[in-house]
């Protein structure tokens, strides 16, 4: 082993728990919100937070809508299935 190994190892470690741990919280929020509540497309908004860490960030920051009322049928249409 390296003398460095260790410590490089523990860090990768803290990263990768951080990310899984944001990536299961924004998964849960996508799947119990509805689609007027999320700006975007929730499939592109999972393959953001699953690819790294700041795709869960932007999710949390841009992608969410707190103000989202009742959606209106045209905005229904633009959405489609999810």
């Amino acid at each position: 082993m390296i003398a460095g190994d260790k410590p490089e190892r523990r860090a990768f470690g803290a990263v990768a728990v951080v990310h899984v741990t944001a990536v299961a919280l924004t998964w849960r929020d996508l799947r119990s919100g509805t689609a007027g509540q999320v700006r975007g497309d929730k499939r592109v908004w999972r393959m953001a937070s699953a690819l790294n860490t700041l795709g869960s960030a932007a999710y949390w920051l841009f992608g969410r809508r707190k103000d989202a009322g009742p959606l209106t049928h045209t905005q229904i249409r633009a959405i489609g299935p999810q």
